[in-house]
């Protein structure tokens, strides 16, 4: 196998005379060349499109790496650069918000409405002795309150941190914990799939285990039977004798805006720490020039707010811009596999902003459904959480783009608070290679490096590292430096970042993501990536979605077990010969030591409510383990059990 593979399950794509673009991307280079030579020079520019009450006194401080500070001496606030400095615009009745449900309920927030909101629960809590640097739990569903509720912290300069609502109640308490909160706001419950999600007994759950919680706010969102102890208290209530306007807190750039909790439901949660000043900058630009928005923009980023997407793309950048923003509460193919269109189609959506995962979805019910939804209005498409495969990338292009869309590839961590490699749309676009992220972005100094921290040759596969600190990056983990240090900085010299991610560059200069480092398989002494092979497997036309994991094996060390979801056209078609022509396909797209050792047909994987594919209950099944683990994030308990089955119905067919 070379490492080639991955590339060779894609191509470049031939522009139509719709899409016709630049092929030197002269405006680009330009760009960058201009932002690696003078960083601080370009930097101070971008800071400039945001509001500050006082300009900093030094752009960047590095005279403690890696723990880099931005604008120094800059003094700001969030919640004024996403409301306040629309508020006297042409934009104080434009529509900020969109809110779809799931059983199609809607409602909408203008600047002036969302303003009036911020401002009256600022109030409210600060009223119940909420002050500058205080940390403020944030546990709610996909409704206007969790934005709101966000820049109500940042307008006081309390530390916003955002739990996702799938998290169980022990997971909540140690977020709860490690960030010392002081408040949680959730809600009585909230809907999924149908279904009511009682999210107030989750609290009730961690609260008493959560010392430094002293109040709980609670929204009526469900109307369900809930428990209000001493410590509570109803949002509606505490907002009705609060004052309409707040003064905005006046915070140092380098004033923590949130923490952002990165770790599963195992081990100590890592709280990722973002800056206000710095953020703020490298999320403006980057939104600018990756989407290009416009005043005319419907933006639909289909990201959870519990996850760094939702609070960058959905919160952040959008309301900077004057940008409408739809959020969606619900899942994509609940009641039917048609929400995303259905929601496009509704509101006149310009730009859809989703995750691989989602469209590998709804790639395997075929063309006729979003066929038969009127898609025109759409003219930017983008990709987030991992690497698009070069088949599921055509199909967005063609059947959801209908070739007149370009596609931003985005690449980026909770870690560098906005995108960090894309097309720019917003510069200039260049060549599209389906499955390619393209290029970093301006002041992004990437490079694909061997174990050694050296430079790899093009097409060779490394990590992907970066060699120079950027305004978007995390300050550092809350209360752990040392694991920061750690974690970021220590696996190669000369305070070069550690992305954790596989990567390699082509001769063209374009970057390709393969995947997670540590989600490697060893294959008789050759490490290959989950990534690349199960993009093989979704190059067959057969296959819809695929996860590949391993269990030992004497002879190998580890053999390969796939979990493949067919595409409905070949549901019929589960069987040996299906199986036999796939281990055909893998030998011919990767090579020969890439043959899987099992193939199993599933309906569905099991996958998180923000689309990660959990390979840990699939490795668990796969090796015949009793212990499965916490599955508080599991978008449906079912599929486990769906998985299960199978490959225990087909180890007693074979004996």
């Amino acid at each position: 196998m070379t490492n080639e593979n991955f590339i060779k399950l894609s191509r470049i794509y031939e522009q139509s005379e719709k899409m016709r673009i630049s092929l030197q991307g002269k405006k680009l280079d330009k760009m960058k060349s201009q932002a690696l030579e003078n960083p601080e020079q370009f930097w101070a520019e971008q800071a400039k499109s945001l509001s500050w009450f006082k300009h900093w006194d030094k752009v960047l401080d590095s005279s403690h790496p890696p723990f880099y500070k931005w604008f120094v001496g800059g003094v700001l606030n969030a919640s004024v650069n996403c409301l306040d400095r629309h508020i006297d615009s042409d934009f104080k009745n434009k529509v900020a918000i969109i809110w779809e449900g799931e059983n199609k309920e809607s409602r909408s927030f203008t600047y002036s409405q969302l303003y009036g909101s911020v401002n009256k629960l600022a109030n409210a809590l600060k009223n119940l002795g909420v002050t500058k640097g205080d940390r403020v739990t944030i546990y709610l569903p996909m409704v206007p309150e969790l934005p709101i509720a966000m820049l109500a912290c940042a307008r006081i300069g309390a530390v916003h941190t955002v739990v996702f609502s799938g998290f169980s109640g022990q997971a909540l308490s140690d977020r709860v914990n490690d960030s010392n909160s002081k408040v949680v706001i959730t809600a009585d419950g909230g809907f999924r799939r149908g279904k009511l999600i009682e999210l107030k007994k989750v609290v009730d759950d961690a609260i008493p285990f959560s010392p430094s919680v002293e109040h709980v706010v609670v929204l009526k969102r469900a109307s369900n039977n809930i428990k209000m102890s001493p410590k509570c208290v109803w949002w509606h209530d505490i907002i009705e004798d609060a004052l309409p306007y707040c003064a905005p807190e006046n915070v140092e750039s380098t004033h923590p805006l949130y923490i952002l909790y990165t770790s599963g439901t195992t081990g100590k949660p890592k709280g990722v720490v973002h800056s206000t000043g710095g953020y703020l900058t490298y999320l403006y630009a980057t939104a600018k020039w990756v989407f290009d928005f416009t005043t005319k923009d419907i933006f639909f980023c289909t990201a959870d707010i519990g996850w760094v997407t939702g609070h960058s793309y959905i919160v952040y950048a959008p309301l900077m811009h004057g940008a409408t923003q739809i959020m969606y509460e619900g899942a994509p193919d609940y009641p039917r596999p048609d929400r995303y269109w259905d929601i496009v189609e509704k509101h006149g959506a310009t730009i859809l902003y989703t995750t691989p995962t989602a469209l590998r979805m709804y790639l395997k019910f075929g063309d006729s459904i979003p066929n038969s939804f009127e898609l025109s209005s759409l003219r930017l498409l983008g990709t987030v959480g991992e690497p698009i495969n070069p088949e599921v990338w055509m199909w967005y292009f063609k059947t959801i783009g209908k070739e007149n869309c370009p596609i931003v590839d985005t690449w980026w961590q909770t870690e560098t608070g906005g995108v960090m490699i894309s097309s720019c749309s917003g510069i200039e676009m260049v060549p599209m290679k389906p499955g390619s992220g393209t290029f970093s972005l301006p002041g992004i100094d990437a490079v694909v490096v061997d174990e050694n921290g050296k430079p790899t040759a093009a097409d060779k596969k490394g990590y992907l590292a970066i060699r120079k600190p950027w305004p978007g990056m995390l300050m550092t983990l809350w209360k752990d430096d040392e694991k920061y240090q750690d974690t970021y900085w220590r696996k190669f010299v000369n305070n070069v970042y550690f992305t954790g991610d596989y990567a390699l560059c082509d001769t063209d200069g374009y970057l390709w993501l393969l995947g997670r480092s540590d989600d490697v398989l060893k294959i008789a002494g050759h490490r290959l990536g989950t990534a690349e092979l199960e993009s093989a497997f979704v190059s067959h036309p057969a296959i819809a979605e695929a996860a590949v994991t391993s269990r030992p094996d004497e002879k190998k060390g580890e053999s390969i077990i796939a979990f493949l979801v067919l595409r409905t056209e070949f549901v019929s078609e589960s069987g040996q010969q299906l199986r036999n022509e796939l281990v055909s396909h893998i030998k011919e797209t990767v090579g020969s030591i890439a043959t899987p050792g099992e193939i199993y047909f599933v309906g569905k994987l099991p996958k998180t409510r923000s689309g990660k594919i959990m390979r840990r209950l699939l490795k668990s099944i796969s090796s015949g383990s009793s212990t499965i683990g916490d599955v508080s994030t599991l978008e449906d308990a079912r599929s486990i059990e769906e998985v299960r089955q199978v490959y225990d119905d087909l180890h007693r067919a074979v004996g």
